[in-house]
């Protein structure tokens, strides 16, 4: 069973490789886009299971160990894995419902689908890695896809985006090979496992510097402040489904890598002061930013950089609790973000516009869109009893039981934030839901309905679907609840490393 552990990078590889073969033929591509993903997210959903009874290892190729590319499947990457998965299978069947004169403005078929799976397979591969130097090769094959996803188009607002995006991340790219670098040069490998039992043998000088060095990588990569002033000028102006599959899922892997780290290289060391300000300023800032935007993309940008807080909330402490938390809200802010930005683009479609200026009557225009918005918007601002209120309540009371000045800090500061959240999406509600409706709007709505386009069935279709799943959380949010619990207690018991470093299997 431990050969499924390369599966999901295998299929999106050759899926984007025969969807770019097939460039010329629109309607293969998205069936083989479609089958690829969706059969990830069944091999997903099986390690899932698997790893929940132990942590799966598959070494590649005859490589001695630890020299050799490992992949490794606990119950934390096999979790991320199938919520990025089935995100990403919501997302793709969005963009297959795009008219024909969207798909050749905003996303171009034959250039779509290969890079579109590229960087799920990316993203896969970054859950699945073992060791630092693959982690690394991730990053950068899910990097590469975002450069083509981001700027597709070719419009003036979409280059200059995508020239600060580039320039920041290979930045951040530069920088992780100084840290991975750095690693090997003072411990000789860059083995996940292997590297956790070398660093605890160096003085404490030297597992400072490298873990600040990591910090900084990933964290620009989540886009926590300071570090996060590229990702609102960058992810408004790319077409809506490329922009709800980067705010769901490539932040949350620079956020998977810091829990990965933090946990397994220096669990001695957490930086709880260091990571505890970083939380508060990125929740505070970001949601401060996202109060003061009239456009709807700009917004819920904010809005994602300052829930990724949440999950340095959870980070910060360093109890098994508050990392449960942390891992329970990422997998809900994955669903939540990316649904979001798909409701944005039908905003677009019917009322010609996401600035809240241009917008008004919405809900009476479009009732289903009004649903459609609202519920994931009260999820985002955690009202009960939807999922982000079962995270944000797990994150509070790990903050109450750690009882430090800290703690109590990101517990004000969460509720502040929640609360700012709520403001911001009651403020898109009421401009852009209620009051008048524009006259252009109505004209608009008229010819698209005349025409029998107004909101496309399967794109109606996959974001209620991401809905549905969100509210699965809620449903299900004890026995889910209960997965991460154990997930996050095995971060803490060293299972990894002795999967790892026991042998696995070839």
């Amino acid at each position: 069973m431990n050969n499924l552990l390369a599966v999901p990078v295998l299929l999106c590889l050759f899926g984007a490789g025969a969807t770019f073969l097939a460039g010329r033929h629109p309607g293969v591509q998205r069936a083989v886009s479609v089958t690829a993903v969706a059969a990830v997210c069944v091999v997903a959903g099986v390690l899932v299971w698997l790893t929940d009874s132990a942590p799966l290892v598959l070494w590649v190729g005859d490589w001695p160990q630890p020299l050799g590319i490992v992949l490794v499947a606990d119950r934390l990457a096999a979790l991320m894995l199938l919520v990025a998965a089935l995100v990403s299978l919501a997302v793709l069947v969005y963009a297959t419902g795009l008219d024909q004169d969207e798909v050749r403005r905003e996303t171009p078929v034959s250039i779509f689908h290969p890079t579109f799976l590229l960087l799920v397979a990316g993203v896969s591969n970054a859950f699945l890695a073992g060791d630092l130097f693959n982690l690394f090769v991730s990053f950068e094959l899910l990097l590469f896809a975002s450069y083509v996803l981001l700027t597709m188009g070719g419009t003036k607002d979409r280059v200059r985006a995508g020239s600060v995006y580039v320039v920041v991340n290979l930045v951040s790219s530069a920088l992780f090979l100084v840290a991975l670098a750095s690693c090997y040069a003072a411990t000789g490998t860059v083995n996940l496992a292997d590297l956790a039992v070398r660093l605890a043998e160096l003085p404490a000088e030297v597992r400072g510097v490298l873990q600040v060095l990591l910090l900084t990588v990933f964290g620009l990569k989540a886009a926590v402040f300071p570090l996060s002033a590229w990702l609102p000028h960058s992810y408004p102006t790319a077409p809506a489904p490329v922009t709800a599959v980067f705010a769901g899922l490539l932040t949350k892997v620079g956020v998977y890598a810091i829990i990965r780290t933090q946990t397994l290289l220096f669990p001695t060391e957490p930086l709880s002061l260091l990571l505890g300000v970083v939380g508060i300023a990125t929740m505070l800032l970001g949601i401060l930013g996202a109060v003061a935007q009239g456009e709807i993309k700009r917004m819920l940008s904010f809005t994602l950089v300052s829930h990724i807080g949440y999950m340095v909330f959870g980070i910060s402490l360093a109890t098994s609790a508050a990392l449960a938390g942390a891992i329970f809200y990422a997998a809900h802010h994955i669903t939540i973000q990316a649904t979001l930005f798909l409701v944005a683009g039908l905003i677009q479609r019917v009322g010609g516009s996401t600035s809240l200026d241009r917008l008004g009557g919405l809900a009476r225009l479009s009732p289903l869109l009004g649903a459609l918005f609202l519920v994931p918007a009260m999820n985002l601002a955690g009202i009960p009893p939807l999922s982000g209120f079962v995270a944000k309540l797990a994150l509070l009371r790990a903050g109450v039981a750690d009882a430090g000045p800290m703690a109590w800090s990101l517990v004000a500061a969460g509720v502040v934030t929640s609360l700012l959240t709520l403001y911001a999406m009651a403020k898109v509600w009421n401009r852009a839901f209620w009051g008048v409706v524009p006259e252009q709007a109505t004209a608009r709505v008229t010819t698209l309905s005349r025409q029998g386009r107004l909101l496309p069935r399967l794109m109606v279709g996959s974001t209620l679907g991401l809905v549905v799943l969100a509210l699965a959380f809620t449903v299900a949010a004890g026995p889910m609840y209960g997965y991460v619990e154990r997930s996050a207690t095995a971060l803490f018991d060293r299972s990894y490393i002795a999967a790892v470093l026991s042998g696995g299997e070839r």
